[in-house]
């Protein structure tokens, strides 16, 4: 398995944490947030990964390397802003495979990537998605699925209640942008699966998960309490 990890975040939201690191750097517990994220990998048997970076990236590559715990590790700088489309299409580029899981470096969702990689294959879809089931999905915004697990509408944050979200963790298929061309800046989420969905008709793993997105200071010190300690 190879995986691309979108690690180029600014963290404006946690400036008072991560004003001299890279937000995927941010200290929980006594480890880098991205080191768990990195971990979960390892542990599930990806092989490759590709680290889609940005800004102040040489401090990930000065803890990580080329090599963690035995998993090759590439780095894929953006010079300029790329958006997460941009940042994915830029990154493929290093990784041969034809198919490729994607995960948020800002969020942790410890879905099962073996079983979401064999439900991929099996849907014939270009692109699965991994969903998480919340009480309150206003922060994160809704997904609608069919009976047939389908994706087949996204809706604004403002919509709260209890409700499946995006967990940020993609498989996907490079033909995906030959067939759908897209500039060299673009959002992964807005410009491509959202405008093109119904054509596309991404697939639906649904999961319950551990999930936890550390973009907000709440949820940083969540994660300080729930992992923290690993």
């Amino acid at each position: 398995m190879r995986a691309i990890v979108l690690a180029g975040g600014l963290g404006t939201r946690l400036a008072s944490v991560t004003n001299d690191i890279p937000k995927p750097m941010a200290p929980v517990g006594s480890r880098p947030f991205l080191e768990y994220l990195v971990d979960d990998l390892v542990n599930q048997g990806v092989e490759q990964t590709v680290l889609a970076v940005s800004y102040m990236w040489e401090v990930i590559r000065e803890h990580f390397g080329s090599e963690y715990r035995g998993m090759q590790l590439s780095y894929s700088v953006e010079e300029v802003p790329l958006g997460t489309g941009g940042a994915i299409q830029q990154a493929m580029a290093i990784l041969a495979d034809d198919e490729i899981m994607v995960l948020n470096g800002d969020t942790r969702f410890r879905v099962d990537l073996a079983e979401m990689e064999k439900r991929h294959r099996n849907c014939g879809a270009p692109l699965t998605i991994a969903l998480k089931r919340v009480t309150d999905s206003g922060r994160f915004g809704r997904v609608e699925v069919s009976a047939e697990g389908v994706v087949t509408r996204f809706l604004e944050k403002s919509t709260g209640g209890p409700a499946w979200i995006n967990g940020g963790v993609y498989i996907l298929n490079n033909y995906l942008f030959r067939d759908y061309p897209m500039p060299e800046r673009f959002s992964f989420e807005l410009d491509l699966v959202e405008l093109n969905i119904d054509r596309i008709q991404p697939q639906a793993y649904q999961s319950d998960a551990y999930f936890i997105d550390m973009g907000i200071p709440e949820d940083y010190q969540r994660a300080q309490h729930e992992i923290g300690a690993e």
